[in-house]
Parts: structure tokens; C-alpha cells; sequence
């Protein structure tokens, strides 16, 4: 595991500082494998120049003690317990709305169902506690998980850890950033190879698409079905997830599934997780499923796109909260079915493999260690931090080590090393 946790630290850095690939000792044939900038461009998809921008923000509809959700407010932990519908009967203040022209919406469903009702900005600028609040509130996330993607959200998307703010999709610095010219770029949830990656289950891999890898593609969608007949379960997506690993590997040139893809398999999870509902049993089948992916089938059995990713009527959310542990043995889990190698193109198309991942994660009696691999998240979460510039912005040296504030106590009892500088 150390070796997994210095691996993916050093390839981060290289990406920062490219002069380390010329460093005595140092394999640089996977840097290579960088064909293009991995990062949104200036101008076309999910850039700054092409991002929405709506004057009237305003923010999330709090949680209000007339309705049965989970007291999840300015975030802080709520109750743990679900089973109740979402939206409640009568809230209006939560109900579904189309999302307009001004509105940013990106590659996570869940997140933009959560805009779509309010439970977070409908402009798709959200903040921190935001984020905590509506993964409580709306799917029965534990306080725990929900810090940890929150967290993951500012610090891998480079949203901002001074304001809090992150964008839900394109890139909307102006925005989020406390200081553009210090920050620089702020790219949200759409910044390839960040939150979101290449082989996702139903966007396009960014380089395959001029950079749009964050509209909803009905080709996949129909793949993902087709290969779960319409169950979508972990050993049926852990199917689907190898069939678009092998996909990208075959036509993507610059194909790259470094150690933060594991959060590909997490996500995945929350299609069988989080989505369905005790109304159905508490099944992911296709007609709960596609109204969070915003897509319905036409008259001639093609799946097309609605008017946005919708909460299913008369939902009711998991009865047990969504821990750090639940989803890390899913990751695990979903991973071993069909496990496949980490690495990335090079220039003369071949693949350099990252050794395999998953050993140092089985326990001697042949069990997962979900705590091993919560140290991993933890570490993946925490190598992003810009300490340098605590020495530009003394006045936000707090905000700047917040990660530790909110993740660090809850990994103590696991083990997890702790040296965010």
C-alpha cells in the first residue's frame, strides 16, 4: 500500500513539474504518455469561455424541520436515518425544475438531480456544507462519506479551499476562486482526469470527444443497459465497468487509469446503493435508474434525454446511511470481479501498467480491508492540498489545511498516516 500511496504522489508531481520526469531514477514512460494538455481547454466543452453563468445565484434550499429529512444542516451531521420520500409531500421548495441555459450541470447524475430539486444551487455553484447537507439529506449518505467526497470534490477538482466553492461541471473560476490570478484555473467537476476519468459509465472519455466529457451519451447508457439487462447490480456492473475499460484502451490514444480510478468503482456503486427506492423494493432497475441519468426510451425503444436528472415520484431513500467502510468494500469488491491493470498510453501506443493494485488490500483470511483502502482515499484526498501557498495567503493557512479539520479524526482509529503540510 505505501508503494501504491508514493507512486500516485509522484505521478501528481510530475504532472505539476515536469522536470521531475528527467530525474535520475525516475520511469518517465508513463508521463509520456501525455499526448495533450490533461486539462479543459481555453475555449470549447466545459471551458471557461463556454461555461454558463447565471447573475441570480442563489443558493441551496436548506433543510427545513417541517419535512423528514435526515437534519442535515450547514454541515454537520444528521441523523443517519432514511426510509423517508424525497422530495417530502409538500415541500415545494424542493421540487423538480428543468434546469435553464444559465445553470451548470456536469458528469455526476446524482449531483445534478440534487441541483434539478434544489437540494443544492440550481446554478450548479455549490459550496462545502452544500455538498455535506444534500448527500445526507437526499440519499442517506453518511457524515463520514459525505465529508470525504466533499473533500475530494474541492481539493481534486481544483475547486476552491478559501471560499468552498466548487462548480458541479465547467469551469467557472471567476466564480469559486478567492483569487483567479493566485488560483489560477478552477475547472469543477469536469476537469479530466480529476473527479472525472476516462471509461465513465455513460460520458464520453475526454480526449475522444473534444473535450466534452461531461454530456450525457445515450450510446453508453444503452450499453450499460444492454450489458446489465437492466439490473444494475455490482456483478453486473462490474461487467459493464471492464467492457468500457477494454473500450477506451482500444480507441482512446491518450487512455489513462491512474490510482485515483477507483473512485470510478465507488461511483458506481451508488447506482445499487444510493438510487433505488423502497417504493421498488429497493431494486436499481431501469425506471428508477434512467430518471436519475435524465433519459427515457422514445416509441421506438431508444433512449433519449428528458429535461433533466429527476428524483423518480414517490422515492424513498435507504433505510442505513452510506459509510466510508460500506463504499470501500464495494470498491473493492466490484474491482476483484473483473480487475484490470492502472497505467496509461505511451507515445508508440502501448500500455504501461501500474503494479496491480488490490493485494495490499486482502486481509490473511482472504477478506477485504475496507480500512486500507479508506487510508488510500484519505491519501489521494490529502496529496492535492497547495501548501505553497501558505506562503502567498497567510490569512487562509486554516482554510488551506481544512481537509485535515474534517477527514483526520475520523482516520485515527484506522491507522491512516496523517502528514498534511
Amino acid at each position: 500500500m505505501k508503494f501504491i500511496i508514493a507512486l500516485t504522489g509522484l505521478l501528481s508531481t510530475a504532472s505539476a513539474f515536469p522536470f521531475v520526469a528527467k530525474m535520475p531514477g525516475v520511469d518517465s514512460s508513463l508521463l509520456k504518455a501525455r499526448h495533450s494538455k490533461r486539462q479543459q481547454p481555453g475555449t470549447g466543452p466545459g471551458s471557461a469561455a463556454s461555461c454558463p453563468f447565471n447573475a441570480n445565484h442563489v443558493p441551496a434550499a436548506p433543510y427545513s424541520p417541517d419535512y423528514p429529512y435526515n437534519h442535515a444542516f450547514n454541515g454537520t451531521a444528521g441523523n443517519g436515518v432514511g426510509g423517508f420520500q424525497v422530495p417530502a409531500p409538500g415541500d415545494d421548495a424542493h421540487k423538480f425544475i428543468a434546469p435553464g441555459p444559465n445553470d451548470i450541470r456536469g458528469p455526476c447524475p446524482g449531483l445534478n438531480a440534487a441541483a434539478n430539486h434544489g437540494f443544492l444551487a440550481r446554478d450548479g455553484i455549490v459550496t462545502y456544507s452544500e455538498l455535506v447537507d444534500a448527500q445526507q439529506n437526499v440519499y442517506n449518505v453518511g457524515y463520514d462519506l459525505a465529508n470525504l467526497l466533499a473533500v475530494l470534490g474541492l481539493t481534486l477538482t481544483d475547486g476552491d479551499l478559501v471560499t468552498e466553492k466548487l462548480s458541479i461541471g465547467c469551469d467557472a473560476t471567476t466564480r469559486t476562486s478567492y483569487s483567479p490570478v493566485l488560483t489560477g484555473s478552477e475547472p469543477g467537476l469536469d476537469g479530466h482526469n480529476k473527479f472525472e476519468a476516462d471509461t465513465s459509465l455513460t460520458r464520453n472519455d475526454f480526449f475522444l470527444a473534444n473535450g466534452d466529457n461531461f454530456s450525457f451519451n445515450k450510446t453508453l447508457f444503452t450499453m450499460m443497459t444492454d450489458t446489465t439487462g437492466g439490473v444494475y447490480n455490482r456483478e453486473n456492473l462490474a461487467e459493464y465497468r471492464y467492457q468500457r475499460y477494454q473500450q477506451s484502451l482500444s480507441d482512446n490514444p491518450n487512455f489513462y487509469f491512474g490510482p485515483l480510478s477507483v473512485l470510478l468503482f465507488g461511483a458506481a456503486s451508488f447506482l445499487y446503493e444510493l438510487m433505488p427506492s423502497g417504493t421498488h423494493n429497493y431494486a436499481p432497475d431501469v425506471e428508477t435508474i434512467s430518471s436519475f441519468f435524465g433519459t427515457t426510451q422514445d416509441s421506438n425503444g431508444n433512449w433519449v434525454p428528458t429535461s433533466g436528472e429527476k428524483i423518480p415520484d414517490n422515492w424513498t431513500n435507504r433505510v442505513a446511511p452510506y459509510t466510508n467502510t460500506d463504499v470501500t468494500r464495494e470498491i473493492l469488491a466490484m474491482y476483484l470481479i473483473k480487475p484490470v491493470l492502472f497505467g496509461g498510453k505511451t507515445s508508440d501506443g502501448a500500455f504501461d501498467a501500474l503494479p496491480v493494485w488490490g493485494s495490499d488490500f486482502i486481509t490473511s483470511d482472504g477478506l477485504l480491508s475496507a480500512d486500507n483502502t479508506q487510508c488510500l482515499l484519505y491519501q489521494l484526498t490529502t496529496q492535492s492540498i497547495p501548501s505553497y501557498l501558505n506562503s502567498i495567503l497567510a490569512p487562509t493557512v486554516e482554510a488551506l489545511t481544512f481537509v485535515e479539520n474534517k477527514l483526520g479524526a475520523q482516520m485515527d482509529n484506522l491507522g491512516c498516516p496523517r502528514a498534511l503540510t
